[in-house]
């Protein structure tokens, strides 16, 4: 063993050595965050110059999470084997690459293949950015994780007035430029300080109060283990039954009547729908750290009990008294609350599952429900147009949350129990 190496092994991983990796990886989170939840602010632009349709523009955000969901096992084998360093630069590149495409895109061919391309760079930062906290921090994985996943989810907010602003005075072309040199860069340089925790570092972070496995289960593994579909079925219900309510909001909301409806709040007018928006992502944010921390401290199963019954009684209530416009505010801000955790409550649950040195790949398995349940949404469609109202919508989506809580507690959790006695039984 080399003396670098050996110094590596003994830095400890409680120390400043494992927070900083934190902090990186939240750094390189938001600066994918625009990919996803700045989208909006390009598409009429985009249409205003091109008439393209509004329609066949947003297949390029479709290609893009599916991309960015789906490829993300791939990205974490990449991880697990040459480390973060070399994916997130990866990632920056794409991400920049993408967005220069974006600017000049005379085609609607040519903005797809940014949106794969944008899809690719997202999944390498976001898989490895998840992977590595889950790695370094086994004694607060769900906060760790939860806190990486607030990059990504709350991101958006601190550049979607500047993009909005250069768009208005530079116009689009310029803002994807300028916006994805910038994050690309930015990606491209806080890669070099990224790293995996030595074998030896990974085991001085004393184990937390929830029950992990000390067997390191390949992604194959993992895959055939029914725990693992359990865990996947319940990510896509959850998930799902979010996006349904999270993805039509705005629709919702003038359906309702209340959409422009003003609200005050310190002397100040808003309307309904600009402050419910405003509101539910700073909550969607809030939520990834605070139930990872809930869960470190009372155990994922019975977190996810509690986030998901709390879940389905928000969309519920969002569906029959949404149509006042302070109540529309809190429902929707409740519905974001108890939707964004999944993003740190299942990748944690997976690492406690199936062990840490594969963290990233096997977590970007299950990452894919994400995916999986984008597909579903386009149902809610057909769903009010079939009915005339939202209200089957809210029933759908609100069992969802129901079942998946159910579960949690009656299906996971014996399941998780069995499966870590399995565990151990094979490794000792």
């Amino acid at each position: 063993m080399t003396t670098a190496s050996t110094a590596q092994d003994a830095a400890p991983s409680t120390g400043a050595s494992r927070w900083s990796q934190l902090f990186f990886g939240i750094i390189c989170m938001v600066m994918i965050a625009n990919l996803q939840y700045g989208w909006n602010l390009f598409v009429d632009p985009i249409d205003a110059k091109h008439h393209w349709g509004r329609a066949e523009i947003q297949v390029a955000f479709t290609l893009f999470v599916l991309t960015e969901t789906w490829l993300i096992p791939v990205e974490g084998w990449f991880v697990d084997r040459y480390g973060p360093r070399l994916v997130v630069a990866f990632g920056g590149i794409m991400v920049a690459i993408a967005w220069t495409i974006d600017s000049f895109a005379s085609s609607l061919v040519a903005l797809y293949a940014a949106a794969i391309i944008s899809g690719i760079g997202a999944g390498a930062v976001y898989g490895t950015c998840v992977g590595n906290a889950l790695k370094w921090f086994s004694d607060r994985r769900g906060l760790a994780a939860g806190l990486t996943a607030a990059g990504f989810g709350a991101g958006a907010a601190l550049t979607v007035v500047p993009i909005r602003d250069a768009i208005g005075s530079f116009g689009y072309e310029n803002a994807f430029l300028w916006f994805g040199l910038g994050q690309g860069i930015v990606i491209l340089a806080l890669s070099q300080f990224l790293r995996a925790p030595t074998a030896t570092q990974a085991k001085l972070a004393t184990p937390g109060r929830v029950a992990q496995t000390l067997r390191n289960y390949s992604v194959g593994e993992m895959l055939r283990q029914p725990l693992f579909w359990v865990m996947y079925a319940m990510f896509v219900l959850v998930a799902a039954g979010g996006l349904i309510a999270t993805a039509q909001l705005a629709s919702i909301a003038k359906d309702f009547g209340v959409a422009e409806a003003p609200v005050y709040l310190m002397g100040f007018a808003f309307a309904t729908l600009t402050l419910a928006l405003t509101v539910d992502n700073v909550l969607n944010g809030l939520a990834r750290p605070f139930f990872g921390w809930v869960s470190d401290q009372i155990g994922r199963e019975q977190t996810m009990f509690i986030v998901f019954s709390l879940g389905a009684l928000s969309i519920l209530g969002l569906g029959y008294l949404g149509a006042t416009p302070a109540l529309f505010i809190l429902f929707s801000g409740a519905v974001y609350f108890t939707w964004g955790e999944i993003y740190s409550l299942f990748p944690s649950m997976c690492t406690d599952a199936f062990g840490t040195k594969n963290a990233a790949t096997n977590a970007g398995a299950l990452y894919t429900a994400k995916g999986t349940a984008s597909l579903l949404v386009p149902l809610a469609s057909f769903l009010t147009q079939a009915t005339g109202n939202w209200h089957a919508v809210f029933v759908v989506a609100t069992l969802m949350n129901a079942v998946a809580a159910v579960m949690a507690l009656f299906v996971l959790k014996p399941m998780r129990m069995a499966h870590l006695k399995k565990s151990a039984a094979m490794e000792g």
